[in-house]
């Protein structure tokens, strides 16, 4: 029964729970046409600098607006502006997840804004708090909370409090921190090989690890023992570097099999290599090709939602969230041409009509659509 029961929740987690690497985002609608050409940041004198500063935080208050008065409820942010019967295998509609708290709680400590990250961490525990780790997902209509938790969420939100303890000089923080972090490495974390969930109802996990779930800047802060943080933590980054394709397409396989020592990936989503390259980036050990890459179809427009493995493009279609995380691994690395070339192409996705439901907010305004990864990604990534 366990092992049938298993195979259904990794069926369900490629469905659902890999949304938090892949941020069920709606990849936005552009010609396959080549983009215009965005202005480098070496070419900007110190007057340029300024203006576009100013106008970036007038960007980033009217997103934030647009998420707190429009994409929030009371239990959290929505995942879609549009609700649904919220049935499906994945989160829609006016379902929240710990993804989006999480990204909030970061948000709040990286423009010191205490308040909102203690309102943020209240929610977050009333809504996803379980005894064996984080629900990923909750239902308002449903009044659901899925027994479920996601490793990449989990993680976010520990290091979340570890940031807040640091910024805020609380504590406390810290001490929930390691007190959470000593319970994930409990149930997600088994012979020292992580997991993508844990299943609290039938205290069973999945039998792979999706790799951008391996928040390495993370793990090496839980609160567990010296030796096993060093030995999960040089495990998982063995993963991490046999899982890169090659220097020719610098991303990266999809998961791996613990079981048979195998990676897989039906096709290469952008966003899930990008996280797992900023992830690599927070500990200094990206690789080169993979900046240098990102780099050239960022300054080009084209880097597209998902590949083949041997780096051809599936669709030519881009998202917000794919030009967030190339600003934040520019952030990251120190890249400052990378940070604002990428905020420019992201921008290319922002509702400016004053009149529209979405302005401020990144969205699809004939169809209403507007989803959390994508507008919550881009928040932090103006905040970075």
């Amino acid at each position: 029964m366990k092992s049938k029961r298993n195979t259904v929740l990794a069926a369900v987690l490629s469905m659902g729970l890999l949304a938090a690497c892949s941020g069920g985002s709606e990849v936005q609608p552009e010609s396959a046409g080549e983009a215009p050409p965005v202005p480098s940041a070496s070419a900007e004198g110190n007057a340029a600098r300024s203006e576009r500063s100013g106008q970036q935080s007038r960007e980033q208050a009217a997103l934030e607006s647009f998420i707190h008065t429009k994409l929030t409820g009371p239990h959290g942010v929505f995942t879609n502006l549009l609700e649904t019967r919220q049935e499906g295998e994945a989160a829609t509609g006016h379902e929240v997840l710990s993804e989006s708290a999480s990204i909030l709680m970061r948000y709040a400590v990286l423009t010191g804004n205490e308040e909102q990250f203690a309102e943020q961490w209240k929610l977050a525990r009333q809504t996803f708090d379980m005894e064996d780790g984080f629900s990923y997902r909750y239902s308002p209509l449903l009044k659901k909370r899925y027994p479920v938790n996601a490793a990449v969420d989990d993680l976010r939100l520990i290091r979340a409090l570890y940031e807040a303890g640091e910024q805020f000089k609380n504590p406390a923080y810290t001490e929930e921190a390691d007190r959470y972090g000593q319970r994930f490495y409990e149930h997600n974390v088994k012979d020292g090989e992580m997991y993508d969930f844990f299943d609290e109802n039938y205290q069973i996990t999945n039998a792979f690890i999706t790799l951008c779930y391996i928040d390495l800047s993370t793990l090496q802060k839980l609160s567990i023992p010296i030796e096993s943080r060093d030995t999960l933590t040089r495990h998982l980054k063995g993963v991490l570097e046999k899982g890169y394709l090659s220097d020719v397409f610098p991303l990266y396989e999809t998961r791996f099999h613990y079981e048979s020592g195998a990676y897989s990936s039906e096709n290469i989503n952008t966003v899930e290599s990008l996280l797992t390259i900023l992830h690599l980036a927070e500990v200094q050990q990206q690789a080169p090709a993979s900046i240098a890459y990102i780099k050239q179809q960022v300054e080009a427009g084209t880097l597209y939602g998902q590949y083949t493995k041997e780096g051809r493009p599936t669709t030519d279609v881009r998202s917000t969230a794919i030009y967030a995380l190339t600003a934040m691994i520019g952030a990251e690395t120190g890249d400052n041409e990378l940070y604002n070339t990428s905020i420019a192409r992201m921008n290319e996705f922002r509702v400016t009509d004053a009149g529209s439901e979405l302005y401020g907010g990144f969205g699809d305004v004939g169809s209403m659509q507007a989803y959390s990864f994508d507008n919550l990604m881009a928040l932090l990534a103006y905040a970075y």
